[in-house]
């Protein structure tokens, strides 16, 4: 039996869809709208419907931020050791390499240490990126010194892979527990 109280926003609006008035339907978009702009409501999608994190990790649209991170790296594995050493080709490297390095790992242990969306804005997510990756990577070529392959591209190139998609998926658990709690928060 369905509630007289809406619970979601969608619940909302669906109840004045039922109502047919146009005009309030579109003055309700706009309400929301503001509500939003001036911090007064947030938005959230629901609660996902998986009962696994490998479940989780295959919800797209919850999990872009890792699918964008995991193509930007096979781009840039592919600009490294694809891609010719001439000129105009070789600027695509350079981008594809400066993100690899002075972005992705920065990001991907920001979302793995603040997985909720309340805890940074996203000027601080950009900010903190940039200055973990600054961190992270001379870190990594430190370690990689003492090791048998030494600091040269390859192992550089793996290295930062590795570190980055095992520190994204880390991030992707982390969000994952934290909706699975909402959802037990909510269930009791």
């Amino acid at each position: 039996m369905r509630s007289k109280h809406p619970r979601t926003v969608a619940d909302l609006y669906s109840m004045i869809q039922a109502k047919g008035l146009p005009e309030l339907k579109e003055s309700f978009i706009e309400t929301i709208k503001e509500l939003r702009q001036e911090n007064l409501i947030s938005l959230e999608l629901p609660p996902p419907q998986v009962d696994s994190f490998t479940g989780y990790l295959l919800l797209v649209e919850r999990n872009l931020w890792f699918y964008i991170v995991a193509a930007l790296t096979a781009t840039t594995l592919l600009c490294i050791y694809v891609i010719p050493n001439i000129f105009p080709l070789v600027a695509l490297r350079w981008v594809a390499g400066s993100v690899f390095v002075l972005f992705l790992p920065g990001f991907t242990s920001v979302q793995a240490l603040f997985p909720s969306s309340r805890d940074l804005d996203d000027i601080e997510r950009f900010a903190l990126s940039i200055g973990l990756s600054l961190a992270i990577t001379p870190l990594i070529g430190l370690v990689l010194n003492y090791t048998p392959w030494g600091i040269r591209l390859d192992p550089i190139v793996v290295s930062l892979c590795l570190f980055t998609l095992a520190v994204g998926l880390a991030g992707v658990y982390r969000k994952y527990g934290e909706e699975m709690k909402k959802l037990r928060l909510k269930a009791s």
